[in-house]
């Protein structure tokens, strides 16, 4: 064997060094990463992909990070870089991004920085106030974190990027809603009227109802819309109108919903009898908006007082609908009427103490992707071309004209999101003192649609051992107390297959009904059942007499009472329509109520007659409609309560807000952005253990892992003494 010269090893080792100088050189230089997580947080998702791969103009993001800041911060900015990076590998050349140096340093940098801060506030970016650790000592910094995406002439923001959760999602889904925006816009068939109802008459009676800043204001609104067109590509055309008439305030009025003020002669401070009115009205092909600038607001005690609108909160305002009236997002349906939960407060029920049981934060999370469009089934129909329509929680009984509508809806191909409840409280009477609500079935007529298309809601409630525990309060005892009307499911009992389903680990339910599946109504060729929720093998139902008092609920004695229920089904497929072989309900016509003493005073005459007129003698009319549906799908949730605001956070990133928004972007084909959101999601639930398996886990831990290592000790030690021996009886040592 040969041996190498001094010279050689010195040359080999320099070698290596260079080696690894250039290998380093190219991990700086050339940007790569190898994403081992399982959901593949750290690398683009196909909706980020697909985004910056479509667009068709430049787009810039202007970053203003402050240096130096600590830990989780400097991860955030790293993370944010890296995120970038990836963006603009797959995005190209219209994909830039720039982080422009923000913080305070000596020399030059120093004016460059106050310029660059003061380019932040000029897009809204403002210091953040962060907590932090000098010294041991607890210490707050303003730091910025704010990025900005501007495309074209619009401008989205994140004024405070605190934390990496989420953030590939939000500027997604911005990038995404600008580049639909440019689309839209630069393709926009006509421009959008906007006009300014602001009497100067109201400049007289403003000081006495308190809107003394409301001469200033159409200066103000005329400002906004200026800048608000500038992003828009132009396309609004602006006018204002100076109204004093009555008659034609009227007018107006009638025509756009516009509140009109009207006033006396108040001789005593040299007033004038007149009229004024204070509105916007947005208007595109027919479709017509209005942003109050007045409103009046009624307060206990004091009566009714006007409020004049916020400037700064209008720009937001007329942006937003303007995006809503050139259908920018795509259109979801939601059914009012028919006692659907309100998608705002009910003031009513706040100023009378009652909970609201309104969809504040579902609207809001909703609206942002979404264009919502009400349905009433009484005074309208199902619009054409919806992807989905909504059915949150009705409660009043629908026509069979109406369950026609729903049918028809399903059949031309849109898919129904059927959430509900299987029961509605009702209120003790008022000689009830001290008694407790009543649970009164709901029965509203839909229950047989959705029996024919294969679902059946039973009228029970589901109660699960593995629920949401309530810390009692010390009258009640105080401890811990299982809400057992809460099922907590876990990773076990959701069905994850299902990419928009991926990730989702753990949902809080509440008074949620089971489902059972009407197989003979079934033709499991043309639909296929996905059960995405069920509860867990401890559970059991309440039914008949319904009593949600902790206190009085005890679980089964044995596990046989026990079983676990189906919750949450997808059907998707092609339907068979329930009016298939049956006669096409009709219209029901508006009767007016006639006593028996008016009846007998009235002739037929004079009893209004539905409007239109009878069809020729010997014509025939046929009705045509749709038996068998397009592609659909049929979402059922029998549990109203997770749409309410109470299971909802407003920032839609616990698992019951992925869970809804996810399913709602299923049934408008947004799988890609459902995938996107559900990776961002962190829960991982600690699986169940029975007693023995945890006693048997702490037993190996404290007890098997030293033996084992002591074993391990051994056979070394055993090994190495047969080596010793056998070396020696090799030399006879």
């Amino acid at each position: 064997m040969g041996t190498f010269s001094l010279k050689e090893k010195y040359f080999k080792f320099i070698l290596y060094i260079i080696v690894i100088l250039l290998i380093n050189i190219a991990g700086v230089t050339l940007f790569f990463r190898i994403d081992l997580t399982r959901d593949g947080i750290y690398s683009l998702s196909p909706a980020s992909i697909d985004v910056v791969k479509t667009l068709s103009e430049p787009l810039n993001i202007k970053v203003f990070f402050s240096k130096n800041l600590p830990a989780p911060h400097n991860n955030t900015e790293r993370y944010l870089r890296d995120l970038l990076e990836e963006y603009a590998r797959r995005g190209g050349t219209y994909f830039n991004y720039t982080f422009y140096n923000v913080s305070a340093e000596e020399g030059t940098l120093t004016q460059k920085a106050d310029e660059n801060r003061d380019m932040a506030k000029s897009y809204g970016i403002q210091p953040v106030q962060i907590r932090i650790m000098e010294n041991d000592e607890v210490k707050f910094k303003n730091a910025y974190m704010g990025v900005v995406v501007i495309h074209g002439d619009l401008i989205e923001k994140i004024e405070a990027v605190t934390a990496t959760h989420g953030l590939e999602y939000k500027l997604t889904t911005a990038i995404q809603k600008m580049n639909k925006k440019v689309g839209a816009l630069s393709r926009l068939d006509g421009k959008v009227s906007v006009s300014m109802y602001l009497s100067s008459s109201l400049n007289t009676i403003a000081p006495l109802i308190g809107l003394d800043q409301l001469p200033a204001l159409g200066k103000a609104v005329t400002e906004i819309i200026e800048q608000l067109n500038t992003k828009s590509l132009g396309v609004l055309d602006f006018k204002q109108f100076d109204i004093s008439d009555k008659a034609e305030l009227d007018a107006i009025g009638k025509k756009y919903e516009l509140m009109a003020l009207s006033w006396p002669a108040l001789r005593d401070k040299n007033i004038a009898e007149g009229s004024g009115a204070a509105g916007i009205v947005i208007e595109y092909k027919g479709k017509t908006a209005t942003l109050p600038l007045i409103k009046a607001v009624k307060l206990p005690v004091i009566g009714t007082t006007y409020q004049m609108a916020d400037p700064v909160g209008l720009e937001a305002d007329m942006t937003a609908i303007v995006e809503k009236l050139i259908g920018i997002n795509k259109d979801l349906g939601y059914l009012f009427e028919h006692g659907t939960l309100s998608l705002v407060p009910d003031q009513m029920a706040m100023m009378q103490g009652r909970p609201s049981e309104s969809l504040q934060a579902f609207n809001s999370l909703m609206s942002a992707r979404y264009s919502i469009k009400p349905v009433d089934l009484k005074t309208g129909s199902v619009p054409d071309g919806l992807n989905c329509l909504i059915i949150a929680r009705p409660t009043d009984k629908f026509s069979d004209y109406e369950l026609f509508q729903i049918d028809q809806a399903l059949m031309k191909g849109t898919n129904i999101a059927f959430i509900s409840d299987s029961f509605n409280e009702a209120q003790a009477p008022p000689g009830g003192m001290g008694m407790p609500p009543t649970q009164v079935p709901i029965d509203t007529g839909l229950e047989k649609l959705l029996t024919h298309y294969g679902i059946n809601i039973k009228k029970a409630y589901v109660l699960d051992k593995q629920c949401y525990k309530h810390q009692a309060s010390q009258e009640m005892g105080g401890g811990e107390q299982n809400i057992y009307f809460a099922p907590m499911l876990k990773d076990a009992t959701i069905n994850t297959k299902p990419n928009f389903m991926n990730n989702i680990k753990g949902i809080i339910t509440m008074q949620i009904s089971p489902l059972e599946l009407v197989e003979e109504n079934i033709d499991k060729e043309k639909i296929i059942i996905t059960k995405l929720l069920s509860s867990s093998d401890e559970s059991w139902l309440m039914e008949g007499m319904i009593n949600l008092n902790p206190m009085f609920i005890r679980p089964p004695e044995t596990k046989a009472e026990m079983k676990s229920y189906d919750l949450a089904y997808l059907l998707s497929g092609t339907f068979t329509s329930y009016f298939k072989g049956k006669a096409i309900p009709e219209k029901e016509m508006e009767k007016k109520e006639i006593t028996d003493e008016t009846a007998e005073e009235k002739t037929a005459d004079d009893i209004k007659k539905p409007e239109g007129k009878p069809m020729p003698e010997g014509s025939t009319a046929s009705y045509s409609f749709l038996e068998t549906s397009k592609p659909a799908k049929l979402f059922v949730l029998p549990c109203s309560q997770m749409l309410q605001d109470n299971m909802l956070d407003p920032e839609g990133q616990s698992t019951n807000a992925t869970f809804i928004l996810n399913i709602i972007d299923h049934l408008n084909g947004e799988d890609d952005v459902a995938m996107l959101r559900s990776k961002q999601q962190t829960l991982n639930p600690v699986a169940q253990t029975t007693p023995f398996d945890r006693g048997f886990i702490k037993a190996v831990n404290i007890i098997g892992l030293p033996i084992l290592v002591i074993l391990f000790g051994v056979g070394v030690f055993i090994k190495r003494t047969a080596r010793k021996k056998k070396i020696a009886n090799r030399f006879n040592i």
